[in-house]
């Protein structure tokens, strides 16, 4: 399998939502400077889907205190993420989903970006960290039963971050304010002397 990371994201300008608003030039290349936390999901009004939407709503103002932009994509049309975005939480709607939604119509996007299961017409959950340069510096694909953690998504960002900033890596399970260490042979030996 081929991979994306720390390779350029690939580009694309096409429609995406946001509540009542079809934004037609949509591009990442709109976020250079800031984080992207970039996601396929399957299709709108299933079943996984809504909690994984929500679920990175719920999270939203995380990614933005660590000036990170949530984007989600899947292979519908613009009116269906509008409609989609019109029903509500109880009726299996996304309503109250604030950040863009990429409509991939032409499956293009998921095909640039590897995650396009050509059996099925749609894509699998890939999930991809973007940084400020727009290089891709984590992927991650679930098959389409299996749901995503937000909570693990914050944790690569975190660590991303903190790796940036510091140089120093981040070990097996690491979270925000735990020990880091030297990319060398003495901050491995320091690490598990400690």
């Amino acid at each position: 399998m081929y991979t994306l990371v720390g390779q350029q994201a690939p580009a694309f300008k096409t429609k995406a939502v946001i509540p009542g608003k079809i934004m037609e030039d949509f591009s990442l290349q709109d976020f250079l400077g800031q984080y992207v936390l970039f996601y396929f999901y399957p299709l709108d009004f299933t079943f996984v889907c809504p909690t994984e939407l929500h679920a990175f709503q719920e999270r939203l103002n995380d990614f933005q205190q660590r000036n990170c932009q949530v984007v989600g994509c899947s292979v519908d049309s613009a009116f269906s993420h509008l409609a989609w975005l019109d029903t509500p939480k109880e009726r299996g709607g996304i309503q109250g989903v604030q950040y863009p939604l990429v409509a991939d119509l032409t499956k293009q996007i998921a095909a640039d970006f590897g995650v396009l299961n050509p059996e099925e017409g749609v894509s699998f959950r890939g999930q991809f960290l973007i940084d400020r340069q727009g290089i891709i510096r984590h992927a991650l694909v679930n098959d389409l039963p299996i749901g995503r953690s937000v909570d693990e998504a914050l944790r690569l960002l975190d660590a991303w971050i903190f790796h940036e900033k510091h140089g120093e890596v981040c070990p097996a399970n690491w979270q925000k304010g735990e020990k880091s260490m030297k990319p060398s042979q003495e901050g491995l030996t320091s690490y598990f002397s400690n």
